[in-house]
């Protein structure tokens, strides 16, 4: 039993790391493709650390996937906003919807 459930979050977790990488490369914008990267790939590495811990059912495994899931939700926030913040600080092109644009909106 404790092996399909291993099996569904690996697969959960490759899931959301796919969909995390696609959401780098199809969304338009620096910030919206960093808020993509940051939760689901945050999100992924989480679920794959919990399989882990679950299959091997050690304490130190358990303990390292606690520190390692700790660390990303501490980490990733604030990375993720140092770089959207220097991105809008270098002037990076921000995207413009489509009906904004067609009535000369500025950006912002």
């Amino acid at each position: 039993m404790i092996d399909w459930i291993v099996g569904i979050l690996l697969l959960l977790g490759g899931f959301l790391a796919f969909v995390a990488a696609l959401g780098v490369l199809r969304l338009p914008d620096v910030l919206i493709r960093m808020h993509a990267s940051t939760k689901a790939g945050t999100l992924a590495c989480g679920v794959v650390a919990a399989a882990a811990a679950l299959h091997f059912a050690e304490s130190g495994v358990t303990v390292r996937a606690v520190a390692i899931v700790l660390f990303l939700i501490l980490t990733a926030p604030v990375a993720a906003h140092m770089i959207g913040r220097a991105a809008v600080r270098i002037g990076v092109p921000m995207w413009k919807p489509a009906d904004a644009r067609e009535r000369g909106e500025p950006r912002g």
